[in-house]
């Protein structure tokens, strides 16, 4: 299956126009969005593309094919304009990993033993093996940190791409 990835949207319009782009041209099966889809939060300066009524419309049509992991900026009350649930965490078999998939504020308190485990939060992309595990991160596609582009991931089968917004792929895994 091919999934395209993306976290930390904090309702920034540019980003989510890219990733509706991207999703309706390149035969996706599934839209992942790891949390802080809406809301900038009050450790981020406002972005200057807010508009989350604009990005509730675009992801609201994508509805169908979303997979929506809650981050620590999402509110309940965020499901009440958004036509698809989000959840805490996701435990399942993506292109055969065992993965665990949650926004990352809460990754610490976990022992997890899983093939892969994807989270967003930290604004930073990140893609290695550490101890038989890796560790998914594709970055921020709105609020980009440490320097970094902002960015999403595109995963096919048996390989994972981190790309910046401009093209650049970042990280690769194949496996």
């Amino acid at each position: 299956m091919k999934y395209l990835i993306v976290s930390d949207i904090h309702g920034g319009i540019d980003g989510t126009k890219l990733i509706y782009d991207l999703y309706k041209t390149g035969e996706y099966d599934k839209l992942l969005i790891l949390g802080d889809i809406l809301y900038h939060g009050p450790r981020n300066d406002l972005p200057n593309d807010y508009k989350p009524k604009e990005v509730i419309m675009l992801l609201n049509e994508l509805k169908d094919d979303v997979i929506a992991i809650r981050g620590n900026c999402d509110a309940y009350v965020d499901e009440m304009v958004l036509d698809f649930k989000i959840i805490d965490s996701l435990d399942f078999k993506i292109n055969d990993l065992d993965t665990h998939i949650e926004h990352g504020h809460f990754i610490d308190k976990y022992n997890l033993k899983k093939d892969l485990i994807m989270y967003g939060h930290t604004h930073l992309p990140r893609l290695e093996k550490i101890d038989n595990i890796i560790y998914f991160n594709p970055g921020s596609i709105t609020i980009p940190k440490g320097g970094n582009k902002p960015s999403y991931a595109v995963w096919d089968s048996h390989n994972i791409k981190i790309i910046s917004t401009d093209g650049e792929v970042i990280y690769k895994y194949e496996y």
